[in-house]
């Protein structure tokens, strides 16, 4: 079982270069994990889109749409973030060796807690993993 990283999430749902090797990679993952910090950060990441002009406001509306009802519907196990999982990754912060932000090291510390590999497209969350000890997976 992998967390999937919104990296990963944002290319299944809107049409980008490597969308069908994401789609692949979390179709492989087991039942795919993520928190409810993805879903605020694949809210973000659509926001982003629409704000840089690569996707229309109501494009973007349809995908959290969609999104929203696959987690609904049970498509994405979640695992929590609680007090255990900010201390982790505040720990990972202290220690000034991994080019780690906040979300970011709150993502790994909820794959670490779990025993779960994370699956990403981030290069730099990728080296952070391995530098922390979170097993990844990067998918492109």
């Amino acid at each position: 079982m992998a967390y999937v990283d919104t990296s990963v999430l944002v290319a299944c749902y809107c049409p980008e270069t490597h969308s069908d090797m994401a789609e692949r990679a979390v179709n492989r993952s087991g039942p795919p994990t993520i928190s409810p910090l993805t879903e605020v950060e694949f809210r973000s990441a659509l926001a982003i889109k629409v704000r840089a002009a690569e996707m229309e406001s109501d494009a973007a509306r349809r995908v959290a749409a969609c999104f929203r009802t696959h987690c609904e519907e049970g498509a994405y196990r979640f695992v929590p973030i609680e007090g255990g999982e900010y201390a982790l990754a505040g720990g990972w912060l202290d220690g000034f060796s991994t080019p780690l932000r906040t979300v970011d090291a709150l993502h790994l510390a909820a794959a670490f807690s779990n025993g779960l590999s994370i699956l990403t497209a981030d290069r730099a969350l990728a080296r952070s993993a391995k530098t922390v000890g979170v097993k990844c997976r990067l998918v492109f």
